[in-house]
């Protein structure tokens, strides 16, 4: 369509706009988890229970708060892009085997297995030329 024909012009505008409105909520969700406190990173790094980690929960629930925190800051600045997107997608893969674990199945399990699809995509395609990282 002749309507939609120049917007290939603009990638980078897209990829800006997923970089800041995933870093939005990503931020928006990690925030809670990370001020929570040791029962909070308990809780949450004994999800890496469903991929045979049985050590250390507060560690782990410790920096898979700070991966969606500042991991969602830095990618809506561009910053390690490439390396936040891999940490992300380990993050949500744990999440959505935490979620079958839990009996929740693909219902409970579809948000985390989007955003991991999203951000191994976006690892591949980088950040854009709108960020710290720009080259």
């Amino acid at each position: 369509m002749a309507l939609f024909g120049s917007l290939g012009n603009y990638k980078n505008f897209g990829l800006l706009i997923i970089r800041v409105g995933l870093g939005i909520m990503f931020i928006y969700h990690g925030y809670p988890l990370l001020i929570g406190g040791i029962k909070m990173w308990e809780r949450l790094g004994g999800s890496t229970k469903y991929v045979g980690i049985h050590f250390l929960p507060v560690m782990w629930g410790l920096l898979a708060a700070l991966v969606e925190t500042v991991g969602g800051f830095l990618l809506i600045i561009g910053l390690a892009f490439r390396p936040v997107c891999l940490l992300l997608v380990i993050n949500l893969v744990v999440a959505a085997l935490s979620h079958f674990g839990k009996g929740e199945g693909l219902d409970g399990a579809a948000h985390a297995i989007e955003d991991a699809i999203m951000f191994a995509g976006l690892l591949f395609v980088g950040p854009g030329r709108y960020s710290v990282d720009r080259k």
